[in-house]
């Protein structure tokens, strides 16, 4: 079964580097934004990369968005309008399915308040 749910991983610092969004501020404007239905920020992410020639060691948190196809681009714009890294990890993953009701839930959130807020 395919959906068009869509998740989104990003990865951030905790703190805001000014005037860029950290972590925590980041998740609440896309979910205030109507980007995305929920964002669940996972601590403890420790990331080893390769940047500029050297390899680089740094904690981070971690962004798990959930949304919909039509609203991907979108959130990937804003994301790195307000992401204070140079280059952000943004990945997007299709979602092949999941609990009716959840799913139901999800699309009625991303764009606005959901009905069941109401």
């Amino acid at each position: 079964m395919t959906s068009d749910i869509v998740v989104v991983l990003c990865t951030a610092p905790a703190a805001a580097i000014a005037p860029k969004l950290g972590a925590h501020d980041l998740a609440r404007a896309l979910v205030t934004e109507g980007l995305c239905a929920c964002v669940n920020v996972l601590p403890g992410v420790e990331s080893y990369y390769r940047w500029q020639g050297a390899v680089e060691h740094g904690s981070e948190l971690l962004l798990v968005a959930k949304t919909t196809l039509p609203y991907v681009e979108a959130m990937q714009a804003r994301l790195l309008a307000l992401h204070p890294y140079e280059v952000p990890e943004i990945l997007e993953l299709p979602v092949a399915g999941g609990a009716h009701a959840y799913l139901d839930w999800l699309r009625a959130s991303v764009g606005g308040a959901s009905a069941a807020d109401a």
